[in-house]
């Protein structure tokens, strides 16, 4: 049975897509089949992944909405054993369409329960909000990633989201873990960047990634041609932080 994981932080520009996209690229590579979904309306994992949105016929969106089969939204990409459901811009007024649904908040539960069997990992990218779609993803979730930008404010918000994950477990879906807490935008050349990576694992322990994401040029690129960093620039850190990443979560749930 596939173990669902959420990326959550209503913090945008955390890196959440980012690590997404490569943590399912890495994670395919180390020859786990893995599905992504896009619950972001921005839809950038989809684009990340290089699905060419006008060309989507089937997205999540139809999925909630429209009752559609799941497995016609399934989509492959350039890298074997990864699959993606796209998002749509239209997922913005999902959220308005959803309130008059009966158990609104278990919709996408439902959804990935019919396919949870076909894959080792499912991976939701959720949008940097705390609406009723990043809600049912933590719903669907067995476990979620905190991404952790290394900055000033990268702490503001954090009990925020703790506190929306702690409701949810206690009214919604009490199996709900935190995987752990990733930095993000690491640069080790700055002393704000090790005092925040020390702060969070003052507070977190055992519950931060040994992995970090560093800052890296590769990384910012690869999106831009439709690839993964690890299709973009193997070598690349970003490429190394990721597979080290896939390699520690991989370890971490065989105990």
């Amino acid at each position: 049975m596939g173990k669902i994981i959420a990326l959550a932080n209503q913090k945008g520009g955390v890196g959440k897509t980012t690590t997404t996209i490569n943590l399912a690229a890495s994670l395919a590579t180390l020859e786990k089949s893995v599905l992504v979904i896009d619950a972001d309306p921005q839809a950038n994992a989809s684009s990340g992944l290089g699905v060419d949105i006008k060309e989507v016929d089937c997205s999540l969106y139809e999925c909630i909405i429209d009752h559609a089969d799941i497995r016609d939204a399934i989509y492959t990409t350039d890298i074997d054993g990864l699959d993606i459901v796209p998002s749509h811009i239209d997922l913005v007024g999902a959220e308005i369409e959803m309130l008059k649904l009966s158990g609104r908040e278990k919709v996408m539960s439902k959804l990935l329960a019919e396919i949870r069997d076909d894959y080792d990992y499912i991976l939701i990218d959720c949008s940097p909000s705390l609406g009723l779609i990043t809600v049912n993803a933590l719903t669907a979730a067995d476990s979620v990633i905190i991404p952790v930008q290394c900055e000033y404010f990268a702490l503001e918000g954090i009990s925020k989201l703790l506190n929306t994950i702690k409701i949810i477990k206690s009214k919604l879906n009490p199996k709900l873990e935190i995987e752990g807490f990733l930095l993000t935008m690491y640069d080790s050349r700055l002393r704000l960047a090790r005092q925040i990576y020390d702060e969070v694992k003052r507070h977190f322990q055992e519950l931060v990634f040994r992995s970090v994401i560093q800052r890296n040029v590769k990384l910012s690129e690869s999106p831009s041609h439709g690839l993964p960093v690890i299709l973009y620039d193997a070598d690349s850190t970003g490429a190394k932080n990721h597979l080290n990443l896939a390699k520690e979560i991989i370890e971490k749930n065989k105990k």
